[in-house]
């Protein structure tokens, strides 16, 4: 095989598919029609003779071949976006609206916001903690730029990782061994809510809510106090509380689809673009 070189192009629509999961959101990435994106792909493919995407009925599955290029996509794409911004001078400004939940910005935001700051002094960022569910209106609204989100369908944004659930309690109070189990949870709406419960049905364990609250600090405070257990994120469970498991009568949790979710309106802001890129390299690799 004659050996092509890789145009830009291919590998930007190939990353874009990658992160969208799909061609037709993929399209609106990169500002091109689908059959376009589609047409980039197949030349891509051409020139390797490898195939890099499995084309399932409901979605897009790396090949290995795909996957030993992603990585090498992602690093030629970063190399020309500095080589542009060391020649031209270009210095981003504007400001980035940014979503993130409580449980998640120290330990996953803080250290990507610290690699973006220095570099980019000429944007602000507007920092929002709420709920998942509060935050994945606003960016679809145009409310926000960027969030960092526990996803809520599978379409949703851009997945960096899964985050796993863990039961918690205080080390003084055995409340595990309680019938009906108090528990504490999150809004209506919120997926730990519904994991947590969803658990306790399967295993036809009783329980009662004694505690409501979207906040995290309300959560923690409700189980130091000895009010009740939690299901919490395991990046956000603090080390002097007990997780608990199948010893104490309770079953696994689902993990957290962790993804990063932009607006509509936001693409085109350079701003925004290099904080998403960021994003997703920064957290992919970390997770």
């Amino acid at each position: 095989m004659n050996a092509q070189d890789l145009q830009i192009d291919w590998l930007k629509c190939f990353v874009a598919v990658v992160d969208t999961g799909s061609l037709s959101s993929a399209a609106g990435e990169v500002h091109r029609s689908q059959s376009a994106v589609s047409m980039q792909i197949k030349k891509l493919e051409d020139a390797l003779g490898r195939r890099l995407l499995d084309r399932g009925p409901r979605k897009l599955q790396l090949t290995a071949d795909g996957q030993t290029l992603l990585g090498y996509a992602r690093r030629m794409l970063d190399l020309q976006a500095e080589a542009q911004a060391a020649v031209l001078g270009e210095e981003l400004t504007g400001r980035v609206r940014l979503g993130v939940p409580d449980d998640y910005a120290a330990r996953y935001l803080t250290p990507v916001l610290k690699r973006f700051a220095p570099k980019h002094s000429g944007v602000e960022i507007e920092l929002n903690c709420e709920q998942s569910t509060s935050l994945i209106p606003r960016v679809a609204s145009g409310d926000l730029d960027l969030a960092l989100i526990s996803r809520d369908h599978a379409r949703r944004g851009t997945l960096l990782f899964h985050e796993p659930m863990v039961w918690v309690g205080s080390t003084q109070f055995e409340l595990w061994r309680r019938d009906p189990l108090p528990i504490a949870v999150y809004e209506d709406t919120s997926l730990a809510r519904r994991g947590a419960i969803e658990s306790l049905a399967q295993q036809g364990r009783r329980y009662k809510v004694v505690y409501n609250s979207s906040s995290l600090a309300g959560q923690i405070a409700a189980v130091e106090s000895g009010l009740a257990v939690a299901a919490l994120t395991q990046c956000s469970a603090p080390a002097h509380l007990q997780v608990l498991g199948a010893s104490h009568g309770l079953g696994p949790l689902s993990p957290m689809e962790v993804a990063v979710y932009r607006s509509r309106e936001s693409r085109g802001n350079k701003a925004v673009d290099s904080l998403h890129s960021l994003l997703i390299k920064t957290l992919r690799l970390s997770a």
